[in-house]
């Protein structure tokens, strides 16, 4: 296990390096901030002891950058000038623990336990929503694989993205599985149809409004921006946001605060949001119907779902899976080779929903073993 120690006072560095050291554990040491910052960039540590007080950067600067990094070590802030408001400022931040000095032995090698035990634990959570939130992103395709991978690596940072990719294609799927993969995952995930509400109501329901602030306004409304405090506010099909409601979203976004329709209060907001949209953005840019400042804001990062067309080859197990789905609980069912193979070959407009919803009406109209006639008589083709 790796521990690097961080503090201006040379004499504390060597003694926590030699006793640590002595106790079986790999010591680093920084004496400032920022040489800490530039270490963890080049190696991973395990658990980072970190006085606040420091010249060139402090300690609370350090956690700040460190969690903006997304850096999973766990922070032990350890101060001469402890108090219970700095403390609690530490664990807000996402710090493991608070020592106050002078350091003791015991107490450090608890918390080092302590802190394992949590580490180890975070890991085996992070298993475990892979494989439960990620079960329903079928298939081993190359464009899946590599969608899986993006996923992996931008989940865990609180940057915007934005998803395209045809109707159908299972945009949803990947902004879920982009937020449970997140440090945001235990906080809400609120979902957004912008094509679904009427233009007049988009601004409430996004930012919410106050008590007699319009006719229907009966009583005071949170918005979905108020819903998603802390977590992630998927906007699905934005590019059908009116203007006047992408300017306020802009607002947001820049600011990181709100008003309600019907008040001038600000609301300050912490939320990560993740747009999808199957229209070309750039078009409707040139067109006048969606504003490019908004749009550089919400494509830090650009997924791209494939159409099914374009991964033919994971259609069997998506057969499977909806095939399951299904039958879960009644009588086995199954799909014969030929009929797979009609279906590999079929135009899928639909993408992913018109194949779920395909494979429910031949488990229903079809043989028990769904046939290659049963195909053609029951999907067009």
């Amino acid at each position: 296990m790796k521990i690097l120690v961080v503090d201006d006072e040379r004499a504390i560095r060597n003694s926590l390096k030699e006793i640590l050291g002595d106790e079986g554990y790999e010591v680093d040491v920084a004496e400032d901030g920022a040489i800490a910052v530039q270490m963890v960039e080049k190696e991973k540590y395990n658990i980072i002891f970190c006085d606040i007080k420091m010249p060139n950067m402090d300690g609370m600067e350090v956690l700040d950058k460190l969690n903006a990094m997304g850096v999973e070590a766990a922070m032990v802030m350890i101060s001469g000038h402890g108090d219970i408001e700095t403390a609690v400022e530490c664990i807000k931040k996402g710090a493991f623990d608070f020592i106050q000095k002078p350091l003791d032995l015991n107490r450090i090698l608890i918390t080092i336990k302590n802190a394992m035990d949590k580490v180890t634990l975070v890991k085996e959570t992070k298993i475990l929503k892979k494989k439960v939130y990620g079960a329903d992103m079928i298939g081993e395709s190359a464009p899946m694989q590599r969608l899986r991978e993006m996923i992996t690596k931008v989940a865990p940072t609180d940057a915007r993205v934005l998803i395209v990719g045809p109707n159908g294609s299972g945009k949803e799927l990947v902004a879920r599985n982009l937020h449970q993969q997140s440090k945001r995952s235990t906080m809400p995930f609120i979902e957004v149809n912008c094509a679904a509400i009427p233009s007049e109501l988009i601004e409430s329901e996004l930012f919410g409004h106050e008590k007699g602030s319009f006719t229907s306004a009966i009583k005071q409304h949170k918005g979905k921006f108020e819903q998603a405090d802390g977590g992630t506010l998927f906007l699905d099909e934005i590019g059908d946001m009116s203007l006047a409601a992408q300017a306020k979203v802009l607002r947001v976004l820049q600011e990181r605060k709100l008003s309600r329709v019907g008040s001038d209060k600000d609301i300050v907001v912490d939320v990560r949001v993740i747009a999808a949209t199957n229209k070309n953005l750039q078009e409707e840019i040139a067109k006048g119907n969606f504003r490019e400042d908004l749009y550089h804001r919400l494509s830090v990062i650009v997924f791209t779902v494939p159409s099914l067309e374009e991964r033919r080859d994971d259609i069997p197990m998506l057969i499977e899976h909806f095939k399951d789905k299904y039958t879960e609980g009644g009588k086995p069912r199954s799909f014969s080779p030929e009929a797979v193979k009609l279906l590999q070959e079929k135009k899928w407009p639909g993408n992913i929903r018109e194949l779920d919803n395909v494979v429910d009406r031949l488990l229903i109209l079809g043989d028990p073993v769904v046939s290659a006639q049963n195909v053609r008589d029951f999907v067009n083709l």
